[in-house]
């Protein structure tokens, strides 16, 4: 099964320093039938102005992982952490027992990003938080995927986090298969860029691919295409 989510149909918010999309419920957007997919809880769609940001806040037991689309996210927490995350570059925070930290924008150009929450294993919460970030060349990824941030057991060079759960990209040029093993789990596709075809179904430009019960996915690449798969226990 895979239920496309036409970017059309996300929930929205523009507050004029953030213009929002939201592929699941949060914050004043509500639908009982987008709550999240499998651990995956969040995933917005996020273009924020230049000189702005996202002031201190606290979270707690959430894997949150940034994978910056354009421009480049600072981030300051209360762990004395900071750091410029860039357009190709995933950061990931860890909460665990709780963390404040500001996220602004402090490029003279607008920056975009996914932001993805996912709930950490029952047996990972209430550990320490931790924040880390890595760069993750666009070149390497070329008709293959490669693990950006993974709680699963041989994803060691990936960022880790404390869940059940793969992030993954790749760039696939036009006319070029890329497949994934998902063996029955639960997975969550944006493009980026570009348009798909995801075992058949066609999958345009920051649309959301709910994917359940299929064993591998064929995406075929209409266009150049950049993409971010979520693979999630149930």
């Amino acid at each position: 099964m895979i239920d496309l989510r036409p970017f059309d149909s996300l929930g929205a918010a523009n507050h004029g320093w953030l213009d929002t999309k939201y592929h699941f419920s949060f914050s004043g957007y509500h639908d009982p039938a987008r709550m999240g997919w499998g651990a995956l809880r969040v995933w917005n769609d996020d273009a924020i102005a230049a000189r702005s940001g996202f002031p201190p806040h606290p979270h707690s037991d959430m894997e949150i992982i940034t994978y910056v689309r354009s421009g480049a996210i600072t981030h300051k927490d209360s762990l004395g952490n900071q750091g410029r995350t860039e357009a190709g570059d995933v950061q990931v925070m860890s909460a665990g027992t709780g963390i404040t930290h500001a996220e602004y924008n402090v490029e003279d150009v607008e920056t975009t990003l996914f932001q993805l929450w996912i709930i950490p294993d029952r047996d990972k919460t209430g550990r320490p938080p931790q924040w880390g970030a890595k760069p993750f060349p666009k070149g390497e990824r070329a008709g293959r995927w490669v693990t950006l941030a993974s709680g699963r057991a041989g994803d060691e060079d990936a960022l880790p986090i404390n869940a059940d759960a793969r992030v993954l990209g790749a760039t696939i040029a036009a006319g070029e298969t890329l497949r994934y093993d998902l063996g029955g789990r639960k997975g969550y596709l944006v493009p980026a860029t570009g348009r798909l075809e995801v075992n058949g179904i066609a999958v345009d430009t920051r649309d959301g691919a709910a994917i359940d019960d299929v064993d591998e996915l064929a995406i075929k690449a209409l266009e150049d295409s950049e993409i971010v798969l979520v693979d999630t226990a149930g």
